[in-house]
């Protein structure tokens, strides 16, 4: 698991735009979409080779622009495979999707999903607030682990040609992890062809973008290419005193020595200086959004991350591939946050002045990942075979400093602020919290296997074992704690055409999610069964599916469950329907609903005890709808597509006590586009239309609200 401690200074460092470093090649490969394709071929014991089936993300890329609906996926290990007949529940939101509703960030562009909870936390903006089936996800980028969506980096969402959203428990797949699911970012490689765009985005909140993606070969052989992606960003937060700026910039090179060999290497920069929240909102009040009661100098959030990528792919012929991806990665990260915790959740409103708590800190972590594997694809005769077998590798180092200063109440001098005329105090001393630096190291080896009978019925098992080794260094006490850890986790399923375009099917999988050290590991169990309906009539995709998934062998109150040793586990049963569907030319559908029945099992007795209830944050209903309809140009005038969709979230409690609640919420958003002529088009995106404005999220006697209207035009240029 990444894990980054948020962490800032007393002053301010303004954002910085660096310059982004084309690098050259280094690296390794297999499974080149379009150029490593191994071709039928008769052995001596009379076996064949089965053609390769290429769905690395890399040869995706220019599928993915023309279509929302995905027919092929990794995401339940690095084993490609046709979503139609994988025994898991996916869903994959392709660039297309993205830049059709203006998703700007990972919140956004998972919000139409089945299963999926976003902005739970309303306007903290420090991470992406992301929950599957009820649970924080861990998330990795081409396959590669990069930690956990809370307290993790908030993505950017331009720099990858896919998300591809893996439903349930499934350490098999990528590694350690928690129960509900996981996201796999697949990263924009360069391709065999020119291509490119440019656009300028501005709007609400003072926000003013500049973005541009584009590439082409470098020798007329097509055997070496590049790309060059960037955003750079400049705009307010949705509240005073606020900002929301970003410097991002990827460039990589693919070189193709052969039509079996693809080597590419992937450098990217990621800069964000924004403000983390406006402080949360008093309670019993209703203030508009933009109130601040933060301090002006105090809120921020800095990022600064440089990473690398290798993916290297090689086809041996006869039905033999290689791959191995690696990554390094380096992030600093600077964060103060000033904001209301009140401590009688400001009942008495004739005291309009509220308890504030001050917290900040510096964290840095480098992290390696490397992962190795064979894949072998063979026929015999009625059984198809495709056997994966790898190694992967990780080694994490990470410092974190924190600061804090709380309310007199506890025994702090923190200033409180006055809700009806608040005066900023500036920034008081803060004494140091936490002190330490970690080291992770993480192998693993692991086996998949899918034996498909006859066309029809695909039988799946995963096996892996991941060992970790754990140091932690508390530098303020003076102590240093290790620990090591050997885990199992397995999965298997079955997947059985019912016709063409009918599948059912049924899978047990198991996740293990690292610990720190004097805890053990906490592990999840699902099982799910479903059904998928792939039309032959046209380009879709409607998974249904029902699952008992559980979170068990809690041992500490750490994020982001903060759950007592005292419980015994978490269990979500659930229900999910998704489609997605080109069903005209013109007119496109994507829909879902989720139903989970949450229940913490407590096996204490004191009178504290949850026992029965339902865990934080997760709504019992959820539903989307967005329709996308492009009306044909006529004459002088160019195609204009018009998008509208609607997103219900259902009522949750804020804390596992289950004492306060939310309420229903219906929001909607809206697109239109516009070709102006050829290859030039203007662009309207419209979130919450209505402004409609609900409390996410009530902690420690503060609201935070959801986000509310924005609106932002787009002129791009493709070529």
């Amino acid at each position: 698991m990444v894990r980054v401690t948020t962490a800032g200074h007393t002053t301010r460092s303004s954002i910085r735009l660096r310059t982004a470093i084309l690098l050259g090649c280094t690296a390794l490969a297999a499974l080149a979409p379009g150029l490593a394709q191994a071709q039928d071929a008769a052995t001596d014991d009379g076996t064949t080779v089965l053609e390769t089936i290429n769905v690395d993300g890399a040869g995706q890329g220019d599928a993915d622009s023309k279509t929302v609906v995905a027919t092929e996926s990794t995401a339940v290990g690095k084993m490609p495979g046709e979503i139609h007949t994988t025994p898991a529940t996916v869903s994959v939101i392709t660039s297309k999707e993205i830049e059709q509703r203006g998703a700007d960030s990972v919140e956004k562009v998972v919000q139409y999903t089945a299963g999926v909870t976003t902005d739970y936390y309303g306007s903290d903006n420090r991470f992406d607030y992301v929950t599957i089936r009820g649970f924080s996800p861990f998330t990795y980028r081409d396959g590669l682990a990069i930690g956990r969506t809370w307290l993790g980096v908030k993505e950017e969402p331009y720099a990858f040609e896919r998300l591809e959203v893996l439903k349930g428990a499934n350490s098999t797949g990528f590694g350690v992890s928690d129960p509900g699911g996981a996201i796999n970012y697949v990263t924009k490689t360069p391709r065999s062809e020119r291509f490119g765009e440019v656009y300028g985005t501005t709007g609400s909140f003072a926000h003013k973008e500049l973005g541009f993606d584009f590439g082409d070969n470098l020798t007329e052989d097509d055997t070496l290419s590049y790309r060059l992606t960037g955003k750079f960003q400049r705009a307010d937060g949705e509240f005073d005193f606020s900002e929301n700026d970003e410097n991002f910039i990827m460039g990589g090179l693919t070189w193709r020595p052969t039509d079996m060999t693809s080597l590419s290497v992937v450098f990217d920069h990621l800069d964000r200086d924004a403000t983390p929240s406006g402080g949360g909102h008093p309670r019993f009040t209703d203030f508009d959004r933009d109130r601040f009661f933060g301090e002006p100098d105090f809120n921020y959030d800095e990022t600064n991350r440089n990473t690398l990528s290798v993916m290297f792919d090689h086809d041996f012929g006869n039905g033999l591939t290689f791959g191995s991806n690696a990554r390094y990665s380096k992030v600093n990260r600077k964060s103060g946050f000033a904001y209301i915790y009140d401590a009688d959740g400001a009942s008495d409103t004739s005291d309009t002045v509220v308890d504030r708590i001050f917290s900040s800190g510096d964290g840095s972590n480098e992290q390696f990942v490397i992962d190795a594997h064979l894949l072998y694809e063979a026929n015999f005769d009625q059984v198809e075979s495709r056997t994966l077998v790898g190694v992967d590798g990780k080694s994490l180092k990470s410092t974190n400093d924190s600061y804090a200063l709380y309310p007199p109440i506890w025994g702090g001098n923190a200033p409180g602020i006055d809700w009806e005329n608040p005066v900023y105090s500036g920034i008081p001393a803060l004494d140091p919290s936490t002190r330490g630096n970690n080291d992770q190291t993480a192998t693993a080896i692991y086996l998949q296997q899918d034996l498909i009978f006859s066309d029809r019925l695909t039988a799946s098992v995963g096996l892996r074992n991941d060992w970790l080794d754990l140091t932690e260094n508390d530098l303020l006490a003076n102590t240093t704690e290790q620990a090591d850890y050997s885990e199992i986790s397995k999965r298997a399923g079955l997947s059985y055409k019912i016709t063409e375009e009918l599948a059912a099917y049924a899978s047990y999988a198991e996740s293990v999610a690292p610990p720190s050290t004097g805890n053990e590991p906490v592990y999840g169990k699902q099982l799910e069964a479903g059904l998928k309906y792939r039309p032959d009539a046209f380009p879709g995709m409607i998974t249904a599916s029902i699952y008992d998934l559980t979170l068990e062998n809690i041992t500490s109150r750490e994020g982001p469950f903060y759950l007592a040793s005292t419980v015994d586990k978490v269990r979500h049963r659930g229900f999910d329907i998704e489609a997605k569907a080109e069903v005209t030319p013109n007119l496109e559908l994507i829909a879902a609903y989720s139903y989970i029945d949450s229940k913490i099992v407590d096996t204490s007795t004191a009178a504290s005890s949850i026992d029965g209830n339902r865990f934080a944050q997760v709504p019992e209903h959820m539903a989307s709808l967005w329709a996308s309809y492009t009306l044909e140009g006529e004459g002088a005038r160019g195609d204009m597509t018009f998008g509208a969709g609607a997103r219900f979230v259902g009522s949750y409690y804020f804390g596992n006590n289950n004492t306060l609640k939310s309420d229903n919420a219906v929001v909607f958003d809206a697109a239109y586009s516009y070709n102006i002529k050829e290859n030039t088009t203007f662009q309207l995106n419209v979130s919450n239309i209505f402004d409609e404005k609900h409390i996410a999220n009530d902690d420690g006697g503060a609201y935070y609200y959801n986000p509310g209207r924005a609106i932002y035009a787009t002129i791009r240029q493709t070529w």
